[in-house]
């Protein structure tokens, strides 16, 4: 029997920064979009800027960490929603959990990093399980059958980052009034993607181009 490893306080207080830092840089780069700087970061983190740069040798590497670590989450929710044995369900919580996460607050660095392999395969991933759930609502007759993945995936990033809930972060009484109708929004949101009653929706679908074309670093 093997004996389990132990972390030292050291390795410990490394792993707490590190989950600091990332915390911090997803709540900057909400307020401050591609423009947030380091030092921002370390701050809201509460440690110093040699700590962050220990661990990320640049900020596009730590921008890179945190979309990996963000469509991770998405593919996790997807699976989860595909575990549901009911479609529609299946479908309603990725959506709610994807927002919940803030899953759409990396837009703004689009174009501004280069994409990594890492991060192409999680990306090809997550467009994988969040397809099969979109063909299995449709399937099931419970989505509107002119709703694509990539439809879903702009209402998750334009729910996930609430300027509401951006404003009011610190007051508490009117933060969680601001939460409660945020749910009520995305709720009312679901309520349109369902396939019963749906009116026409304008316009053609959105191609993979538009949402993934961005990440194109420009030049």
């Amino acid at each position: 029997m093997s004996t389990p490893t132990r972390r030292g306080p050291r390795r410990v207080e490394a792993e707490r920064n590190d989950r600091a830092l990332l915390e911090a840089a997803r709540e900057v780069l909400a307020e401050d979009g591609a423009h947030a700087s380091v030092a921002a970061i370390a701050a809201r983190a509460g440690v110093g800027i040699g700590s962050l740069y220990r661990r990320y040798r640049t900020k596009q590497e730590l921008f890179q960490r945190l979309c990996v670590l963000s469509m991770e989450h998405s593919i996790q929710a997807a699976e989860r929603g595909l575990d549901d044995a009911d479609p529609w369900r299946g479908l309603a919580g990725f959506v709610v959990e994807c927002v919940e996460f803030g899953q759409g607050q990396l837009g703004p660095i689009a174009g501004s990093i280069e994409v990594t392999e890492e991060m192409a395969a999680k990306a090809r991933r997550a467009d994988e399980v969040a397809a099969a759930l979109v063909e299995r609502a449709h399937a099931a007759g419970v989505l509107r059958p002119d709703v694509t993945r990539i439809d879903l995936a702009l209402l998750i990033e334009q729910l996930g980052s609430s300027p509401m809930l951006k404003q009011l972060r610190g007051r508490e009484k009117l933060f969680s009034a601001a939460e409660r109708a945020h749910r009520r929004i995305v709720a009312i949101a679901l309520d349109g993607l369902r396939a019963q009653g749906a009116s026409k929706l304008p316009g053609e679908p959105p191609t993979d181009e538009l949402f993934s074309g961005r990440w194109e670093k420009l030049p």
